[in-house]
């Protein structure tokens, strides 16, 4: 099975990049997840095993790429650390911020969520003034035979700075958590500054 390679071509040139970052801090990052899952799909396959991507359930493998994404952004960036709290906010803080690089809720840093909604409107715990990063994503369940589906990739990213004001409240369910998604006018917002666009 072919590894995924990130498409320098889809990279805006002029995207506005908070904390420093660079466009190869993307890439650098996307990769990354890439090479995980054709190194971990190619294991499975030899074993006669499912691939990764058909044993995680979506919210799972969201959960996972966002968390592989915090953590390679972290390691390339100059000024961008992993929030050291535990579910803290935001994922990634500027570095001495905050006592030993953890906070519940900052305001100083990076929220990295992954999603395959096209456009990136994605739930989020809170409405809050913060930078949003949405990498958007498609997988392949149904080519057959399974072994020749398409790996991963990443179609979108964005990161906008958005306020409790871009967000709608979503209605909690007798069971759910609270959560709050970017209404009409946020969304906007936040493609209005993409920073990778598959063509």
């Amino acid at each position: 099975m072919p590894k995924e390679i990130v498409n320098r071509d889809w990279f805006n040139p002029v995207a506005v990049l908070p904390y420093e970052l660079r466009l190869g801090n993307f890439e650098g990052a996307m990769q990354d997840v890439y090479d995980f899952f054709g190194d971990v799909n190619e294991l499975l396959l030899e074993k006669g095993l499912p691939r990764f991507d058909d044993m995680l359930r979506p919210a799972a493998m969201s959960g996972l790429i966002s968390d592989m994404l915090t953590a390679s952004l972290a390691k390339q960036s100059r000024v961008l650390v992993e929030n050291g709290f535990f579910n803290g906010h935001p994922d990634l803080l500027v570095q001495g911020r905050y006592p030993n690089n953890a906070v519940a809720a900052g305001e100083h840093g990076i929220e990295i969520k992954s999603t395959r909604k096209h456009g990136g409107a994605v739930d989020t715990h809170g409405a809050r003034d913060q930078y949003m990063c949405v990498f958007v994503y498609e997988t392949d369940h149904e080519t057959e035979p399974a072994s020749q589906r398409h790996p991963m990739r990443f179609t979108e990213v964005y990161i906008a700075l958005v306020t409790e004001d871009d967000f709608r409240r979503n209605e909690r369910g007798e069971r759910g958590t609270r959560t709050a998604t970017l209404h009409r006018d946020g969304v906007k917002k936040l493609r209005q500054n993409w920073v990778y666009l598959a063509h």
